[in-house]
């Protein structure tokens, strides 16, 4: 009895372990920045956008290419890009 409980706990362990960690190229995108965001505005769209789905307006689009974000792209269709 006391082996299947432990198994049961090692498992469960790597299995978390297993899903939180990052793919070869997410370590890649953080081993070649310093930060963890390009700039305030990139940190304000992530925090605004950090949950649900994303709002993006026109100029969140240029600051990103001007800026050159790094990470996950998000991506919407024209038609989804508010205007403020």
């Amino acid at each position: 009895m006391y082996g299947k409980h432990w198994r049961s706990v090692v498992m469960g362990t790597a299995l978390l372990l297993a899903g939180g960690c990052a793919s070869g190229e997410e370590w890649q995108t953080w081993r070649s920045n310093t930060s963890h965001f390009a700039s305030k505005e990139h940190y304000d769209f992530s925090m605004k956008n950090r949950s649900g789905a994303a709002t993006v307006t026109r100029q969140d689009v240029a600051l990103a290419q001007n800026q050159n974000w790094f990470g996950k792209a998000v991506t919407v269709d024209q038609g989804q890009i508010l205007e403020r």
